[in-house]
């Protein structure tokens, strides 16, 4: 690809994460302002563990299907570069495999000829172990130092890469460019950053775009258009109806950030403390004033998950006004039934399993900050038991089941009923997983940690 430095850089976002479609009137949009490179976000940790512990993707493989078919078109129209971050929601070998599965797929049925690039992002543990002998792992608060034994219990482990893998597929030549786990900003500044825009500008571009319309008046409206120069960037909704403001825009640095004014990335830090953001006119925006500062280390962020358990839930609804005036102590009450219950007929300690109970339409969000003491109308009242193994899970869930069919108060003389909403009142979840990784790794260099490999084939 050529990487000549550009004048300005046209970046098209069409949505905030692949697979959640738009209207394609936005997309016409975009390419009849013209654009240089569309990116798109595939993936998030948002979710929770289990979309990396087991690597499946969270996105319905038809409305991914659905989304890649559109943008591939139009990068072919547009003789644009197409690149996705995170695929397959985790960004595991196995995602970016999937995704590109589906690219192969659709140019056969489309007659595409768009040379593709995949960028693997899983870490094996023994590489791992060898940086931490090395001494170049270093934990992100509030983890403790990393030992071995983590590393081997994880199912999955995936390094978060920058911009700069993505810019060494580009110029090698391809033309669509399938990530593994990336931060996603990398997405959107790999290539204005390969075409000499300031990097100020482009990673501050990179961040508000991160999400499609999310920085605009109406999120629901598809994507954004955005211009990178030497000076700052243009940002405007695809959708002519919507609206970018300063304030939409500049609200957007609070979003996933620790500090609304910097954001840190495997190169260095942005730092927005000097950014102007000016109405062009009632829908377009300019930014000027946005810096990059170097790190020091350039370093790379782990992501690991691993099993914690085999999860077992069962769900009851509570609409007895004699129950609902004491809730809380009746959900005492069936914790303490319920773990006496479990010691004398599956002999299980209480640290040799784990059971939440919440109670939906009480304090089940906000707990004890919840600020209405008032009695519920009605109370779900959900059991999720974690175990070492499956068949525990559900002995516990069942030992529950008459408990969350007819425990009575105290005070009362006959036995309630509540009501559950199926039939067997218990659902195997199958396994848990917790994140265990929040380190980073001194890199080596930029791109060592990860993999590029060319066409739409899966990788042996």
């Amino acid at each position: 690809m050529d990487n000549t430095p550009a004048g300005s850089v046209r970046i098209m976002t069409p949505v905030g994460m692949l697979g959640a479609g738009w209207d394609e009137a936005t997309i016409e949009r975009g390419l009849a302002l013209g654009i240089d490179v569309i990116t798109v976000d595939g993936g998030s940790t948002d979710s929770g563990p289990y979309y990396l512990g087991s690597a499946t993707a969270k996105t319905p493989a038809k409305a991914v299907a659905r989304d890649l078919r559109s943008l591939l078109r139009a990068a072919a129209r547009a003789d644009a570069p197409l690149i996705i971050g995170s695929c397959g929601t985790s960004g595991t070998d196995s995602g970016v495999d999937w995704v590109a599965g589906m690219v192969g797929e659709i140019m056969a049925e489309e007659g595409l000829d768009l040379k593709v690039a995949r960028i693997y992002s899983e870490q094996d543990p023994a590489d791992l172990k060898e940086h931490l002998d090395a001494g170049r792992i270093h934990p992100l608060p509030p983890m403790g130092e990393l030992r071995a034994e983590t590393l081997e219990s994880c199912t999955h482990i995936v390094g978060m890469m920058g911009h700069e893998p993505i810019v060494q597929a580009l110029e090698a030549g391809a033309q669509v460019v399938l990530a593994g786990r990336a931060t996603d900003t990398a997405v959107a500044a790999a290539y204005p950053l390969m075409k000499g825009m300031p990097a100020g500008p482009s990673w501050h571009a990179a961040k508000i775009v991160e999400c499609g319309g999310q920085c605009t008046t109406d999120p629901r409206a598809g994507g954004v258009y955005t211009t990178i120069d030497a000076r700052g960037f243009t940002i405007e909704p695809l959708d002519p109806g919507n609206a970018c403001t300063p304030y939409t825009v500049a609200a957007h640095m609070l979003y996933e950030t620790v500090n609304p004014f910097e954001m840190r990335e495997p190169a260095g830090t942005l730092d927005v403390r000097e950014a102007t953001y000016v109405a062009v006119d009632d829908r377009r925006v300019r930014v000027e004033g946005s810096r990059f500062h170097v790190a020091d280390r350039h370093t790379i962020k782990l992501e690991g998950a691993r099993v914690t358990g085999y999860e077992t839930m069962s769900f009851t609804a509570v609409r007895d006004p004699l129950i609902l005036a004491g809730i809380e102590s009746w959900a005492d009450l069936l914790r303490t039934h319920l773990r006496r219950r479990v010691g004398q007929t599956l002999g299980l300690a209480d640290d040799e399993y784990a059971f939440d109970l919440r109670l939906y339409g009480h304090n089940a969000v906000l707990d004890d900050l919840e600020p209405d003491a008032g009695p519920p109308r009605e109370v779900g009242v959900m059991l999720l038991v974690n175990a070492p193994d499956q068949a525990t899970a559900t002995a516990v869930a069942k030992l529950a089941n008459p408990l969350m069919l007819h425990l009575p108060m105290p005070e009362m003389h006959y036995l309630p009923s509540f009501a559950f909403p199926f039939s067997p009142a218990e659902v195997e979840r199958g396994p848990a997983y917790e994140f265990v990784l929040n380190h980073v790794v001194e890199s080596i260099t930029p791109t060592g940690m990860f993999r590029i490999e060319y066409g739409d084939n899966h990788h042996g």
